[in-house]
């Protein structure tokens, strides 16, 4: 007898994120960023990842962060990237220009959307 398979929130999750990322990407190219990875992640545990590096018309390297929600209770969707998630996108940042034999100026922008709004945050937290 064949079990059912039940859909889990995770797939559900995973869906809407990939959905919000392609939105998101689209948004910015229609800016005239281009992308250069998506989901760039460190190796190892407690490492970070960067849902999308995009460069900037004047050169610059931009690290997304993509939050989507569905309203704005607890704060929205901007006010769920914590110190933490900063701290490692930040580190998956130094991970990626490490590559690289001279770093490019970079930033952290957030695109969050909810409510079917899309909103770019450019410059949104720094690496002290």
């Amino acid at each position: 007898m064949a079990i059912p398979q039940i859909k889990t929130q995770v797939g559900t999750s995973k869906q809407a994120g990939d959905a919000a990322e392609e939105s998101a990407l689209r948004h910015l190219q229609q800016a005239g960023l281009r992308l250069l990875q998506r989901n760039y992640r460190t190796p190892g545990r407690g490492g970070g990842e960067i849902d999308l590096i995009m460069r900037a018309p004047d050169g610059t390297t931009v690290f997304v962060e993509v939050r989507q929600r569905a309203n704005a209770s607890h704060g929205g969707a901007a006010a769920s990237i914590s110190v933490t998630k900063q701290r490692r996108i930040i580190f998956a940042a130094r991970h990626y220009l490490m590559r690289l034999r001279e770093p490019p100026p970079c930033r952290f922008d957030v695109v969050t959307l909810e409510c079917g709004v899309i909103q770019w945050l450019q410059a949104a937290f720094e690496a002290c």
